[in-house]
This record gives structure tokens, C-alpha cells and sequence, in this order.
């Protein structure tokens, strides 16, 4: 990778916990991509394109190109969309993946986007390759695939006034990226595919317990969360997007060698966290269940004896703008930590390093990818927003969405590898 290509980024990649010592054009793109989609606030502002949850269609998109641009050259895994077996071994395959990312890219935000003001096109850093048509052609060919926002038809939703049924949370007017609902996966069968069932009954023992647990840890004011519990839920306030493909990223430069496996194993944490989100967000609006902060004003009102109303009640975090069940944090955890799981094996040596400032813990130490996943069950309680069944229930939606991601798509040709 040619450094001028990053000059203006390095900043921004010390403080996710990511150096450039590690880099390689994979993981470059990777966090070009990254700010592309979901911004940046220091060192340079820079905006987001597409923020948030629908952000993960667009990075998928630039990371299944790269793979297919890659395979074009390499022909060891089976690609995503784009094939052309004649340029096997023409030019090199770090050209190929550079103008893949870079196409996607200006494809959807164009070349003049400030966060590609500093990025030198491939192009330029690699004239004369001829691995860069593979990249072009593979840029050309995904780009129709791009998942757009749109409104649904009963949009802006305000969902309901019933018991258990959400509603728009304080700051927040109408639900939000309703269009997920019904938008096609990347590699699910369907949409509600990995649907999990409802949460538990309003008048059940069990809704009732985890009301109060997420009333007693999740308050703005509690006194029961612990210090380290209330770093736990800080360290969280960073942007997950950036914080786990930084953490892949680090993870990449280290222990993965290969240009065409670097590109495979992002395109499978890309692939499978789109994927993850389309699958919460079929589920969310299946039951658009009331998050903890209306729950709780509305205790009196939900014909369970064990919960008593605090129509004062704040949570330490404001409430997301869509339904609890299932918790799309816990998703995107569930759905990157099985396939690094799948990958390395869960038993690995990492950590994640937070934006969030005055921790007292960061980075945090890990010994196994499930356990970081794990932590985030018990963030999204910590933090008031979400019930314990929302969280373990969207670990597991994104496990399994994963775990069928990384066996059906971008596997070993037989006699390759």
C-alpha cells in the first residue's frame, strides 16, 4: 500500500486502537470505508454518508467487490457476485482490491466526497497495474446491488398506545429505518429467516424480573451500578461500527497474511453484520415491542403486579428511535464475534480499544470472541435501553445469522487452498 494513500487518516486510526504498522490495502480500505460510511469527528471532521445501521449495507458492498476483485485474480474462494476467470493472475491482486474499494466508493458518494479528498486512486498508486481492471469490473458489477433508503408506505411510523407497544421515546418523533423491514439480504434466504420468537408476556414473572433488573441498572441516577459497570456502559458510547472493524482490522494485520483471506474475512464480517441488521430489523417491527423507558412510565398501566410505574424514570442512554426486540447492538456483536469465531477459532488474544474518554478500563483485554460479545448484553441493560431477552436474543439472532453467512457464501474452491 503507498502511504500517501492514508496520510490524512492516520490520525483517526491511532485513536481506534489501530496503527499503520498493521496495514495492508485491505485493511487501508477498511478504514477508509469506515469513515466514508459513518464518519469521522477527529482529528477532521468528517460526515457520514450513510450513518448508523443502514451504513452496513454500503460496507458490505465496498468489502464483497474487494473479494470478488481479489478472486478474479486469485480464484481460491468462491465469489459474491462479480466472476471473470480470465484475469486470473493478471496484475496484482492489492491493485485489484484498491480499485474495487475505491469504485464502490465513488459509485455511491463520487470522487469529490470529502472523505476521499486525501485518498490517491488506485489509478494513479498503482498505473500501469493491470490488476486494476479486475477492481473497475468488479466495482461496476456490485454497484447495482446497493441497497437504497426509501419510505414505507404507513411511514413515518408512531406505532401504538397499547400496552407493550412501542412508541416514539423522548427526542424522538417517528421510527427510523423502517425500510430494513424489507429490504433484500445479502445472503439470508429471506428476511425473517432467523426471526426469534416473541418476548416474554407482559403479565409473566419473567417480563417482570427483567423490568426491574434494567430499572434498577439502567437509570441515568442509579445507585446500584457499579463503577466498573458504569465504565462498561460508557465504553459503549463510541461508535460500535468503527470500534469492531478496528478491532478486526488489528486483528487482520497481525494474523492474517494474505491479501485474498484479508479480503474474505472482511467481506464475511461485512456480509454477515448487513445481514444481521435486515434480520433484527424484520424482528423489531414483527413485534414492535415498547422500549424500557416507556415500559417503566407506563408500569401501572401493564397488568403485571411486579412492576411498579416511575413516570420520572430516565434512562442512562437516550432510547434508540425503533422498537427493544430484538437489540441490534447485540446483532452486530453476535454477528462479527462468530465469524471471527468461525475464522480463528473463540479461544484468541485481542482487545478493543473505545473512543469514549476518561475510561477506566481501554482497551479492554479479551480471551475469547464470545465473551466480547457477551459484555454487550449486559451494556444495552446498563445503559436503559434494552430488556435482557432483546439482548440475548439479538446475540443469538447474529450468531446464527453468521454462522449460515460463513457457510454458504465465499467458500474454499476444492484444490486451492
Amino acid at each position: 500500500m503507498k502511504p500517501k494513500i492514508l496520510i490524512a487518516l492516520l490520525g483517526a486510526l491511532a485513536t481506534s486502537g489501530w496503527t499503520p504498522a498493521q496495514a495492508s490495502v485491505v485493511t487501508d480500505w477498511n478504514a477508509i470505508t469506515l469513515i466514508c460510511v459513518q464518519g469521522q469527528v477527529a482529528p477532521v471532521a468528517i460526515p457520514a454518508n450513510r450513518a448508523g445501521p443502514p451504513g452496513l449495507l454500503d460496507t458490505a458492498l465496498v468489502h464483497a467487490a474487494m473479494h470478488d476483485a481479489v478472486q478474479a485474480n486469485q480464484g481460491r474462494f468462491e465469489a459474491y457476485h462479480y466472476e471473470n476467470p480470465a484475469l486470473r493472475g493478471v496484475g496484482s491482486a492489492e491493485a485489484a482490491a484498491a480499485a474495487a474499494a475505491y469504485g464502490v466508493l465513488v459509485g455511491m458518494y463520487g470522487a469529490a466526497n470529502p472523505c476521499l479528498a486525501t485518498v490517491t486512486n488506485p489509478a494513479v498508486t498503482y498505473a500501469g497495474d493491470p490488476g486494476l481492471q479486475a477492481g473497475n469490473e468488479a466495482a461496476a458489477a456490485l454497484l447495482p446491488l446497493r441497497r437504497p433508503t426509501f419510505a414505507l408506505p404507513d411511514d413515518p411510523f408512531t406505532g401504538g398506545t397499547n400496552p407493550g407497544e412501542w412508541r416514539p421515546t423522548t427526542g424522538v418523533t417517528q421510527a427510523a429505518f423502517r425500510f430494513l423491514t424489507v429490504t433484500a439480504p445479502f445472503v439470508l434466504n429471506r428476511n425473517s429467516q432467523f426471526r426469534p420468537p416473541r418476548q416474554p408476556p407482559l403479565s409473566s414473572v419473567a417480563y417482570a424480573r427483567e423490568y426491574n433488573e434494567v430499572k434498577t441498572l439502567g437509570s441515568l441516577t442509579s445507585i446500584a451500578r457499579t463503577p466498573e459497570q458504569t465504565d462498561l456502559a460508557r465504553f459503549w458510547l463510541a461508535n460500535p461500527f468503527h470500534a469492531w472493524h478496528a478491532t478486526v482490522r488489528s486483528i487482520a494485520g497481525a494474523h492474517v497474511a494474505d491479501v485474498g483471506d484479508q479480503a474474505r474475512l472482511f467481506a464475511l464480517v461485512s456480509l454477515a453484520s448487513a445481514d444481521a441488521a435486515i434480520s433484527c430489523w424484520d424482528s423489531k417491527f414483527h413485534y414492535s415491542f415498547w422500549r424500557p423507558e416507556t415500559a417503566i412510565h407506563e408500569g401501572d398501566n401493564d397488568g403485571n403486579p411486579g412492576t411498579a410505574g416511575d413516570p420520572a424514570w430516565v434512562s442512562f442512554i437516550p432510547s434508540p428511535p425503533y422498537p427493544d426486540h430484538s437489540s441490534g447492538a447485540n446483532n452486530l456483536a453476535g454477528s462479527i464475534m462468530r465469524i471471527m469465531e468461525l475464522y480463528f477459532g473463540d479461544e484468541f488474544e485481542f482487545s478493543i480499544t473505545s473512543s469514549t474518554p476518561g475510561l477506566l478500563v481501554n482497551p479492554r483485554p479479551y480471551h475469547r470472541f464470545s465473551d466480547a460479545s457477551l459484555d454487550v448484553a449486559e451494556v444495552r441493560i446498563l445503559q436503559g435501553i434494552h430488556f435482557r431477552h432483546a439482548d440475548e436474543t439479538g446475540r443469538r439472532q447474529g450468531r446464527r445469522v453468521a454462522h449460515w453467512v460463513f457457510m454458504k457464501s465465499l467458500r474454499p474452491v476444492p484444490g486451492t487452498n
